[in-house]
């Protein structure tokens, strides 16, 4: 019988992704949701903007890795 070898994790270990998709997906939230001010007024953008805003910024959020090293290699090719 084959046993695993657990090793404990340390509390202070940080998820890096969890921290990235959390900060990248605010941050997309709130500009999506800024922009439907801009195009759809004050009022329809603070009343159904943040629905496309939350959509936009859950997506960007967990493919935050890709597009943050996508921008890099563009940024090397272009540059």
């Amino acid at each position: 019988m084959k046993t695993k070898i657990m090793t404990p994790k340390k509390d202070n270990d940080i998820n890096w992704y969890v921290v990235g998709a959390f900060l990248i997906g605010i941050l997309t939230f709130l500009g999506i949701w800024i922009y439907s001010f801009e195009e759809w007024g004050l009022l329809v953008g603070l009343l159904i903007g943040w629905l496309p805003a939350l959509i936009g910024g859950f997506i960007v959020g967990v493919l935050w890795p890709f597009l943050f090293f996508g921008g890099i290699i563009m940024w090397f090719l272009v540059g």
